[in-house]
């Protein structure tokens, strides 16, 4: 059973809002896993297999957490009734103390319905008295990461120390090269060039060379103050 589900849209959302995280919670002794809700295809440079192995080599690149792709329709994703009961039955079998969404405000109409199918699901998960598979079960809480469309700054509720997986993640992003490396256009800021821009910003804001920032839609409760002596 896991103890973090990172939910994410499209293959490689999770590595560019949270590689880092994933590497730092795996090597804490956390049992992590990655659930891609679509194949991220048709792209301009990629195809179905492509992906698929970019996603192995980049989830190798990670320290290989749990990895499964449910192959919902790229492009075209919705909270329909049927997905929802799709990912129910995987929060379900899993059983995640934590789950990761993505932020609830984005460009990209998947990003959106990814969300919304999480919040969803998490409740679904939870019924009694249902013909879905599995015992019913409630993940704690609902964090969101920041794989964007919007050029926002991330107003995040903590960031994340990511300073000595750094390496990881940008290795995990170099994989998916039919996305973020041969699909740069020349003269402009490239994918992962941008994404280390922002580490290094929020990295800097708490005194760290790189963090990942994160947001809760709820109060975030601590038995002690120890965590923010950084």
């Amino acid at each position: 059973m896991l103890d973090a589900l990172v939910v994410a849209p499209h293959p490689d959302d999770a590595e560019l809002g949270l590689g880092g995280t994933i590497a730092l919670l795996q090597s804490r002794g956390w049992k992590v896993g990655i659930l891609d809700l679509t194949s991220g295809e048709p792209t301009p440079l990629g195809s179905v297999e492509t992906r698929r192995k970019e996603t192995a080599a980049a989830n190798e690149a990670l320290g290989n957490p749990w990895r499964m792709n449910l192959g919902l329709p790229n492009r075209s994703l919705e909270p329909t009734l049927d997905h929802r009961r799709t990912l129910a039955e995987v929060f379900r079998k899993v059983r995640p103390r934590l789950l990761f969404a993505p932020f609830y405000e984005d460009a990209h109409p998947d990003h959106l319905a990814a969300t919304k199918l999480v919040e969803d699901a998490r409740f679904w998960s939870k019924l009694s008295k249902s013909d879905m598979s599995g015992e019913p079960f409630h993940p704690a809480r609902i964090l969101y990461y920041f794989s964007v469309h919007l050029r926002i700054v991330e107003r995040p509720s903590f960031v994340i120390d990511i300073s000595p997986f750094a390496d990881a993640k940008r290795k995990s992003l170099e994989c998916y090269d039919s996305q973020l490396v041969a699909n740069q256009p020349a003269g402009k800021r490239a994918v992962i060039d941008a994404v280390f821009d922002r580490t290094r910003f929020w990295g800097q804001t708490v005194g760290v060379m790189h963090a990942e920032p994160v947001a809760s839609r709820e109060p975030i409760g601590l038995g002690n103050l120890d965590v923010l002596l950084l």
